[in-house]
């Protein structure tokens, strides 16, 4: 019995599959911008690579499978002191501030919030700085599982490491996250 040979459709992929790819990613990265851009990669990257499709997956299933290397490249980044550097947001959208700050210099939302909120966003800064304060391949490999949900084979073929290897970097991070919160966030 012959496979099925799925072909590329480039002209159809936006109305098909922006908004999946777009769902994916938000689920995973939580900033609205960035999971449009990141889509928006994706499409330009499947266009330039549209020769090499082999035709052995979906046409869905390839574009995630670019989507994917997309967010883990979008994290690398944003886990590199270099790429720190670069990531600039808009905090100003008018007067004499307007203009982009680099992430890690972004002053601090001073809006009224409710109060339940200000507690929830503590404890998760909180746990983004201990998370930050993990080695970088623990940080890596604990967003990727726990936060990002990517299968263990994935992330093994992707970071060139064991199952087992994972397990380890897994249970060593949560062990130091679990003291720094200890530290920073149960005695305050």
């Amino acid at each position: 019995m012959a496979v099925k040979k799925h072909t590329l459709n480039p002209e159809k992929w936006v109305p098909l599959y922006a908004d999946y790819l777009f769902n994916y990613t938000i689920s995973r990265i939580n900033n609205h911008d960035q999971a449009k851009d990141l889509v928006q990669d994706t499409f330009f990257a499947a266009l330039n690579a549209k020769d090499n499709f082999q035709g052995k997956a979906s046409e869905r299933t390839w574009l995630i499978s670019i989507l994917k290397r997309k967010i883990i490249d979008y994290y690398r980044k944003i886990n590199s002191a270099k790429g720190k550097a670069e990531v600039k947001m808009n905090f100003y959208s008018d007067g004499e501030l307007e203009g982009d700050w680099i992430e890690e210099r972004v002053p601090t939302d001073w809006n009224a919030e409710i109060e339940k909120n200000i507690e929830n966003k503590e404890l998760t800064i909180a746990l983004e700085n201990c998370i930050n304060s993990l080695p970088e391949k623990y940080a890596m490999v604990f967003r990727m599982k726990t936060i990002q949900q990517f299968e263990t084979e994935e992330i093994c073929k992707e970071l060139e490491i064991t199952s087992s290897n994972l397990w380890v970097i897994i249970h060593r991070a949560r062990t130091q996250l679990r003291k720094c919160m200890e530290d920073n966030w149960f005695k305050k």
